[in-house]
C-alpha cells in the first residue's frame, strides 16, 4: 500500500475533465491522487477543433444552458490563460438554400447577448464582395457574418491544469493504469497495472471514452448511463488564406466544419460526427471522413484542395450521453455526472473543453455531503501557470523577452509566449548565448527544452513533445524526429 493515509480523492483519468476535477479539488484543500493510463491529453482532448465556443449550433437543438455556460466561460478562461487562449473572429458565408438569413441573424443576436460579453467584439455583417475574407470564397458567397469565440491549445491546457493541480499538493501519476477498484472497509482500494495499490475516500470516473469501459472492468458495476461514442475526425494543410480568421461552413447535411488558421502556416479542418465502436485508443480518420471535409472546402473556396495537400490528420471519440436520435451531431455536448455508492463513485459522460472548469465545478457540488469542509469554488479568478499576464498582453510580453533573451529567434520567442507564458524564463534561465541552450533538436527545439519538459510536464516521449506538448511535429524532418525518438530510448 503506497502512503499510510488514503487520499480524499482519487481521479481516474487525465484529459480535460480529470485534470480540471483534480485542481478543483487540491485548491479546495482535498487531497488529490490522478491516474492516467498514458500521457496526459492523451487521447479526446488533444484530439478537439481547438476552439472555446459556445457551440453555436447547438442553439437548434434548444440546449441553452449549454450555449449560455459555454458563452459566458470564453472570457474566464481567456483571462486565465491568455497564452494559450485567445479571441478569434469567424466567417460565416451565406449559403442560399440552407439556413434562411433571419434565422442565422436571430442565432447569433443570442449568441451575442446570452453568456455576458464584455471582452469579445459582437456580431456584423460582411459585404463579401470587398471584405478581404471574401477573396478566398466562390463568388456566388456575397454576404455572410462575423462573430467572436476563441481558439486554444486544447492539449495545453490540460497540461497546465495538470501542473497547477500539483503545485496545490495533487499527485499525478501518467503511464499508470488503474486496473481495478473496489470497495473495502468504507475506503476505495485501488490497484494500478504496475503493483501500486492506493485508497481513497472518494473515487471519480472521468475516463472519456472509457468511461463504460472502466466501470465494467475495473470497478465491475454496469454503467447507468447509456453512452454513445462519437468520432471526429480532423484534416491540417497548408495555409488557405492570408488573414487571421475563421471559416464556419455550413453543409446540406445539416453539419458545419470549421477552417482555422492553425500554426501561423497551416489551416485545420473538422469536424466530422460519425458513430464510432471499439477501443477509442484505435480512432483515425477514415479516407470517407477526409473525403467529405474535402468537398466542404471545395463547395466554398476558389483554390482547389486535395488529399495530396493534408500534412496531418487526427481523430478523437466522445463519449456522449445517448438519447435515442438518429444523427450523431445531433447527441448533447451537456456533460452528466452520475454519483452512486458509498464510498461515492462519480462518473463523467460528455462535456467539452470550454466547459471543463464549470464541469468540475459541478463535480465538487455533487460531492460536498462527503466533505463538510469543503472550500468554497475558486478558479473563476484564478490564473493558469504561465497565464498570470493581461488577456490581450502577448505581445507585450513577447517584447519584454526578445529584449531578454535577444540570441533566440523571434519565431521561437513568439511561441514561447503562445505555449509558456511568464513561465518562459524559467525554461531559459539564465541561457545568453545559443550554447546555453544544449544542442539543438529541430524546428527551434533544443536540448534545454526537452528536458524541462520532462521535469516539469509528464513528458515521456518524442510524441508527447511533438503532438501534445507542442505541435512541432509539423515542421520538424523525420530524420530530426527519429533523433529526438533516439533520446528517449
Amino acid at each position: 500500500m503506497e502512503g499510510s493515509q488514503p487520499f480524499d480523492l482519487a481521479v481516474v483519468g487525465g484529459g480535460i475533465n480529470g485534470v480540471g476535477i483534480a485542481r478543483d479539488a487540491a485548491g479546495r484543500g482535498l487531497s488529490v491522487l490522478l491516474l492516467e493510463q498514458g500521457d496526459l491529453a492523451g487521447a479526446t482532448s488533444s484530439a478537439s477543433t481547438k476552439l472555446i465556443h459556445g457551440g453555436l449550433r447547438y442553439l437548434e437543438h434548444r440546449e441553452f444552458r449549454l450555449v449560455r455556460e459555454a458563452l459566458a466561460e470564453r472570457e474566464v478562461l481567456l483571462r486565465a490563460a491568455p497564452h494559450i487562449v485567445w479571441p478569434l473572429r469567424f466567417v460565416l458565408p451565406y449559403h442560399t438554400g440552407l439556413r434562411p438569413w433571419w434565422m442565422i441573424r436571430t442565432g447569433l443576436f443570442l449568441y451575442d447577448y446570452l453568456g455576458g460579453r464584455r471582452i469579445l467584439p459582437g456580431t456584423r455583417t460582411l459585404d463579401l464582395r470587398h471584405d478581404p475574407a471574401g477573396a478566398a470564397l466562390r463568388p456566388e458567397f456575397t454576404s455572410g457574418f462575423e462573430y467572436s469565440d476563441c481558439w486554444v491549445d486544447d492539449a495545453r491546457m490540460v497540461v497546465l491544469n495538470a501542473r497547477d493541480a500539483a503545485s496545490r499538493g495533487a499527485g499525478i501519476r501518467t503511464r499508470t493504469r488503474c486496473v481495478a477498484a473496489r470497495r473495502v472497509d468504507g475506503l476505495w482500494s485501488l490497484q494500478t497495472g504496475s503493483g501500486g495499490a492506493f485508497r481513497a475516500r472518494v473515487l471519480v470516473n472521468a475516463t472519456g471514452p472509457w468511461v463504460s469501459t472502466f466501470l465494467a472492468d475495473a470497478v465491475g458495476q454496469d454503467a447507468p448511463t447509456r453512452v454513445r461514442m462519437v468520432k471526429g475526425s480532423h484534416i491540417v494543410v497548408r495555409r488557405l488564406f492570408p488573414h487571421d480568421r475563421c471559416y464556419i461552413f455550413q453543409n446540406t447535411d445539416g453539419r458545419i466544419a470549421f477552417a482555422i488558421p492553425y500554426e501561423r502556416d497551416f489551416t485545420l479542418v473538422g469536424t466530422t460526427d460519425q458513430d464510432y465502436s471499439g477501443d477509442p485508443a484505435d480512432a483515425s480518420s477514415s479516407a470517407e471522413e477526409e473525403a467529405y471535409l474535402l468537398s466542404v472546402l471545395g463547395t466554398y473556396l476558389r483554390a482547389p484542395v486535395t488529399a495530396a495537400d493534408i500534412v496531418w490528420r487526427y481523430a478523437g471519440v466522445r463519449p456522449l450521453r445517448d438519447e435515442g436520435l438518429t444523427k450523431a451531431q445531433e447527441a448533447t455536448r451537456d456533460y452528466v455526472l452520475e454519483l452512486h455508492g458509498d464510498p461515492p463513485l462519480l462518473s463523467v459522460y460528455g462535456g467539452k473543453i470550454t466547459t471543463f472548469r464549470r464541469l468540475a465545478e459541478a463535480a465538487m457540488a455533487r460531492l460536498r455531503p462527503w466533505f463538510p469542509r469543503l472550500g468554497a469554488p475558486w478558479t473563476a479568478q484564478a490564473s493558469l501557470p504561465g497565464g498570470d499576464f493581461p488577456w490581450d498582453g502577448a505581445e507585450t510580453l513577447r517584447q519584454e523577452l526578445q529584449r531578454r533573451y535577444g540570441f533566440i529567434p523571434e519565431e521561437t520567442i513568439r511561441r514561447f509566449v503562445r505555449s509558456y507564458g511568464t513561465l518562459t524564463p524559467d525554461l531559459l534561465g539564465d541561457a545568453a548565448r545559443p550554447g546555453d541552450l544544449g544542442a539543438p533538436i529541430g524546428a527551434g527545439l533544443t536540448e534545454r527544452e526537452v528536458d524541462w519538459l520532462v521535469r516539469t510536464e509528464w513528458a515521456r516521449s518524442a510524441e508527447d513533445i511533438l503532438w501534445r506538448r507542442s505541435k512541432l511535429g509539423l515542421r520538424m524532418t523525420e530524420a530530426e524526429v527519429d533523433a529526438l525518438r533516439r533520446r528517449f530510448g
